[in-house]
């Protein structure tokens, strides 16, 4: 079964813990109270008999049948369908989970329709059964404590959010090759968790121009303008943390950028110095080749070459060859090559 908790409320007090839905229209009918109706993960059919019994708009339930809805307020005639995204964040794997709450408020019923483990509305319910003048003052009073709890959960979140931008701006300059992607990954997170702050604003605005028409209780007319407090600062710190890290993405960029400079660089440098060293190769190869030229056409053997039967032919080709060596080195040397 999808009811997690029944009751019957007269005056803030409960008086009746009904056992089925069936129990709870008859004792809602018989002693003119308030219904408050908490299902989790509900049926089709769950949703439909609480449908039925209120005469729920069939849009609000088609969106509850269906949900991964957007946050938003609705109001059908005197009814509300409110729809929240809470959030929670897990310490062991570091990161947000965001759950869906819809909320069906009507003249004597609310109606909440869990689809994740947050929020925790058993929580919501206690401290308005310990507060029965807060539950005595309507359906709108439940509606404000699960706004209220909403909101104060995404305080771990976002201290959870920011620890990781803290540990994300350590590691840009610790050279960790994963910063990026966890930069990426945390700012869809951001960006999500704005989708489901942002709207939040919207909806209490809305309640509250709309608390004078309906004759909304003064003091939950104050406690919603907190709650309203509460989430514009949770909004602003949203984001900030959407800033921060695309400033984050734009160092790293920048990072990546200066080692591929330096790297470059390094690679140019190995370059010129590979440069270098071929030219000196090049040049003791080029005048080692002078005198060999010189000693191989010497070295040919052939029955006529003049300079065979001269005196001076030795000496000239061994002058010439070192002429060769000192003016090869000579031209090198200027050109730096030596």
């Amino acid at each position: 079964m999808g009811i997690v908790d029944n009751a019957v409320y007269v005056d803030g007090r409960r008086t009746a813990n009904p056992s089925s839905l069936d129990e709870t229209f008859e004792t809602l009918r018989e002693r003119h109270g308030l219904a408050w109706i908490g299902l989790y993960r509900p049926s089709e059919a769950e949703i439909r008999a609480v449908a039925d019994e209120f005469s729920l708009h069939h849009l609000a339930v088609d969106d509850a049948i269906a949900a991964h809805q957007r946050p938003k307020l609705e109001r059908y005639d005197d009814n509300l369908f409110v729809v929240l995204r809470p959030a929670r964040y897990l310490d062991a794997e570091e990161r947000v989970e965001f759950g869906e709450l819809h909320v069906f408020v009507g003249p004597d019923y609310v109606v909440t329709v869990r689809h994740a483990e947050s929020p925790d509305v058993a929580a919501v319910r206690r401290r308005l059964e310990a507060t029965p003048e807060l539950l005595r003052r309507g359906p709108e009073a439940i509606l404000y404590a699960v706004l209220d709890q909403v909101v104060d959960e995404y305080a771990p979140v976002v201290a959870g959010l920011q620890n990781d931008i803290d540990e994300i701006e350590d590691q840009l300059f610790s050279g960790d090759p994963a910063v990026s992607r966890r930069i990426y990954e945390l700012s869809r997170e951001v960006i999500a968790f704005q989708r489901a702050t942002h709207p939040v604003v919207g909806i209490l605005q809305a309640l509250e121009r709309g608390s004078e028409k309906y004759g909304v209780d003064i003091e939950l007319q104050r406690n919603l303008r907190d709650v309203l407090d509460h989430s514009l600062r949770l909004a602003e710190q949203a984001d900030s943390f959407r800033l921060l890290l695309q400033n984050a993405l734009m160092v790293q960029a920048t990072l990546v950028a200066q080692h591929q400079n330096e790297e470059m660089r390094r690679l140019s440098e190995t370059s010129l110095a590979q440069g270098e060293e071929v030219k000196k190769i090049s040049s003791w190869a080029a005048i080692l080749f002078a005198p060999t030229l010189v000693g191989t056409i010497y070295g040919m053997n052939f029955a006529r070459m003049p300079e065979l039967d001269w005196v001076y032919g030795y000496p000239l080709a061994i002058l010439a060859m070192v002429a060769m060596g000192f003016t090869l080195y000579a031209i090198f040397k200027r050109h730096r090559w030596l």
